[in-house]
């Protein structure tokens, strides 16, 4: 029984960090409906402020926030197929995260504008996230393209 080679090239870095964050995502948009890691389960709203549900009793949770969880990871694992779709997916959703901790900072947390819901822990995780995914972009996407400029000129 001899092994057949593969005839697929290794993963990127940036697709491998791709993956992760998505698996990451999916992990915790998992735990957003487990009672006991999440706090005040029986509290927790589809979509609203009022949520008293909260990931390890810190983050404030919601049946809306945990699925927005599980398609962003969904979405991670199958955009990190490709380079340019892992790249994307870091870039353009760390964006989206800056303008989602814009967003928590700008609405009142009582306030029926704040459907998802978020909490001042929510809004500095997402200020990181932000910035952890566009620098994964940034740094492995060049590293990348470097790399693929080198191998095409020998």
């Amino acid at each position: 029984m001899t092994a057949h080679p593969s005839h697929r090239a290794p993963a990127a870095p940036v697709q491998r960090a791709a993956q992760l964050v998505g698996v990451v995502f999916l992990v915790v948009g998992v735990l957003g409906f487990i009672p006991g890691v999440t706090t005040d389960y029986g509290s927790m709203e589809i979509a609203s402020h009022e949520s008293g549900a909260e990931l390890l009793g810190l983050f404030q949770v919601s049946v809306l926030h945990n699925l927005v969880h599980l398609v962003y990871g969904l979405l991670g694992l199958v955009l990190a197929g490709t380079a340019t779709g892992a790249y994307s997916y870091l870039l353009v959703g760390g964006a989206v995260y800056l303008v989602l901790w814009v967003y928590g900072l700008s609405v009142g947390h009582d306030s029926d504008a704040n459907f998802v819901p978020l909490n001042s822990a929510d809004d500095w995780l997402h200020f990181a996230l932000g910035i952890l995914m566009i620098a994964l972009a940034l740094a492995l996407g060049r590293r990348r393209t470097r790399h693929s400029r080198a191998d095409a000129e020998r």
